[in-house]
């Protein structure tokens, strides 16, 4: 895995906001406070991704990460991660409970509740997240099993360390065929970890109905540029009739069509924003993200946003005279 971030070659003045910047960006948004002073923080992460599943490894100096009750209402895409000890200790706290991970434990937290990881000895951790809805989980098995240390005494838990060490640190198995055969693996035998240690199987018994609206919103962030995107594609991913698709989705307060429209003009919206906004047309970027009328896209665009999507650009793009 190569590292995505490592002090020793960032200047002490700006290590604590690289680092908040590459976890944010990269993994989830959490308060970071540091224990030693910035010219003695040293920090090394790789990332890497299997399908879905985000893989971070990190060693660092002694850190407090806290998911503040505002950042985790403000979360989009819920997500359940599992924390892998390699070395010393730490602990994890959520949901009124608190669990110290000594190396082989394992521990999970969910980004859509409150939680703080304390690493007074330093970090030698993977982290390995899981969109929420690919384990299609209840919430209460969930908010039952957070903070809870996954190891002692459990087989399937203490398996499940050797086999997610291995996962983390493998690059070969971050890409191609290989990562494609063990995304299905790898949330199979996490579920079978949560579930046994739960101690009531039976809590996994039909879950998939419960996280479909999940599911389903994440198929279509994924696909969200494909201008075949519709309701009859959604539905047919999922094994459900259309008819099903709209009654699941109404039930979360989510209205199809807006819902697409509103995340595409967003992306649109960014990237006319950005370094290469200029790069494209108008029109160009609108097609890349499903408009395939510039006209329809221009007038959806003015009236989400209350300006045209060329004045947008030209906003953000201006440049004084010399």
């Amino acid at each position: 895995m190569s590292p995505a971030l490592d002090t020793a070659f960032i200047p002490p003045r700006d290590r604590e906001e690289m680092i908040r910047r590459a976890v944010w960006e990269s993994m989830v948004a959490v308060d970071i406070d540091h224990g030693p002073p910035a010219e003695d923080i040293s920090v090394r992460i790789g990332l890497d991704a299997v399908g879905p599943i985000r893989v971070c490894s990190a060693r660092s100096t002694a850190v407090t990460l806290r998911r503040t009750d505002r950042l985790a209402r403000e979360d989009e895409e819920p997500a359940v991660t599992l924390a892998v000890q390699m070395t010393g200790s730490s602990v994890v706290v959520q949901n009124g409970r608190e669990c110290l991970l000594r190396p082989g434990d394992c521990a999970v937290f969910e980004s859509i509740a409150p939680y703080t990881l304390l690493f007074d000895e330093g970090v030698d951790h993977h982290f390995i997240r899981f969109p929420r809805s690919a384990l299609a989980l209840p919430d209460r098995l969930l908010r039952d099993i957070t903070a809870v240390p996954l190891g002692p005494g459990n087989p399937v838990a203490r398996l499940a360390f050797t086999y997610f060490s291995q996962l983390a640190a493998t690059d070969t198995l971050h890409q191609g065929p290989h990562a494609d055969a063990v995304v299905e693996p790898s949330v199979e035998l996490l579920r079978a970890v949560l579930t046994s240690q739960h101690g009531n199987s039976s809590l996994a018994q039909g879950p998939l109905e419960a996280t479909l609206s999940l599911r389903v919103t994440q198929y279509i962030r994924k696909h969200l540029a494909d201008p075949d995107l519709s309701a009859a594609r959604i539905a047919a991913a999922h094994g459900i009739s259309v008819r099903h698709l709209y009654a699941v989705l109404s039930r979360s307060g989510i209205s199809l069509g807006d819902w697409i429209r509103a995340r595409r003009l967003a992306e649109c919206k960014r990237e006319l924003a950005g370094p290469n906004g200029r790069l494209r047309t108008i029109a160009a970027t609108g097609r890349s993200w499903g408009f395939v009328n510039a006209t329809h896209f221009s007038k959806v665009f003015k009236q989400a946003y209350g300006i045209s999507p060329r004045a947008w650009c030209d906003q953000n793009h201006y440049r004084s005279p010399a």
